[in-house]
């Protein structure tokens, strides 16, 4: 096995046409991700994580959504020049998703064992209906779905929300793709099923030799679960760095202020938390220089001016700060 990243990602932008003019949702976005590593995709809500997901699969809300520039490249092909046909053969097969909140991206009025079924009826078009029927079992039990034979002939709104979770999961999975990116996919459980599903994933990826990509704003998830994480800000990235390294040592102060209002044990009972004063800024009113300089406690003059850049900190440790 070689070191090749199975997909690396270079400089990527992303922008939506609206009302009030084009919007970059993405700017200037780089990682690579390698097989049965995790990469963690982290930040505040709006910071850019799912478009950045949605770029690489290729479903950005049209006709308003737009890759303006970059490369995506899989095993060194770049799928943002691909044709869509050929870009829909990739997507599933090769570079699978499991979307936000199941409850929605599962079809209601279709029952469990179809919407799996059409999953290997798309990328194997040479199982007959009973081969199909058979797989979305196995797939099912995989998952750690019981009595997957009942299970196929339910609704979406008959199991619960941790089952829910599993269906995505086996859909995603159903056809073994090289990459799979699960997007805040532990959101809305309870601590227990969260762990479960966390667990799951990681034995899947193992068994799969898979890359993954885990997007989330839950730093307990990133520290269990990823091998490397990139942090968001407003479109952009402003740290990239090996987990350990970022949790211990981090070199941006945005990523100090998430950790720093994380809860910790030691931490007296009705403790107030520290928070990041201030707002995450609209990305059609971006400040000038560093879009963290209105929110960050020890901003200089350049800081307002002047954008900095992305620059080693270390090994393999990148931060966009010019105090660093």
């Amino acid at each position: 096995m070689t070191d090749r990243a199975v997909l690396a990602v270079h400089h990527l932008a992303a922008a939506f046409d609206t009302e009030a003019g084009r919007i970059r949702a993405v700017d200037d976005v780089s990682f690579q991700v390698h097989r049965r590593k995790t990469l963690g995709i982290v930040g505040e809500s709006g910071c850019g994580k799912s478009v950045t997901a949605l770029s690489i699969m290729r479903l950005l809300p049209q006709p308003a959504g737009k890759i303006l520039d970059g490369r995506i490249l899989y095993q060194g092909t770049d799928i943002v020049q691909l044709p869509p046909e050929e870009m829909r053969l990739l997507r599933g097969r090769h570079i699978s998703m499991i979307f936000q909140e199941p409850m929605t991206a599962l079809n209601p009025v279709q029952r469990i064992g179809r919407q799996i079924g059409e999953v290997f009826e798309l990328h194997d078009g040479a199982l007959d209906e009973t081969d199909v029927c058979n797989k979305s079992i196995e797939i099912l039990a995989r998952v750690g779905i019981p009595d997957p034979e009942r299970r196929i002939r339910e609704y979406s709104h008959q199991i619960s929300g941790g089952m829910r979770q599993r269906v995505m999961i086996a859909m995603a999975l159903a056809v073994q793709p090289d990459i799979l990116i699960a997007d805040e996919p532990t959101t809305a459980l309870d601590v227990t099923i969260q762990a479960q599903i966390l667990d799951l994933m990681k034995q899947l990826q193992q068994e799969n030799n898979m890359a993954m990509i885990f997007i989330t704003h839950d730093l307990g998830v990133i520290a269990d679960i990823c091998d490397d994480v990139v942090v968001m800000y407003a479109g952009t990235v402003v740290e990239s760095a090996p987990v350990r390294d970022l949790f211990e040592n981090p070199r941006h102060p945005y990523t100090r202020g998430l950790l720093e209002s994380v809860p910790r044990l030691e931490t007296p009972g009705k403790t107030l938390l520290p928070i990041i004063h201030g707002m995450v800024p609209a990305l059609n009113d971006l400040p000038p220089g560093c879009r963290f300089q209105n929110r960050c406690p020890i901003a200089i003059p350049v800081c307002k001016s002047s954008a900095p850049a992305l620059t080693s900190v270390g090994n393999q440790h990148e931060a966009r700060c010019y105090l660093d």
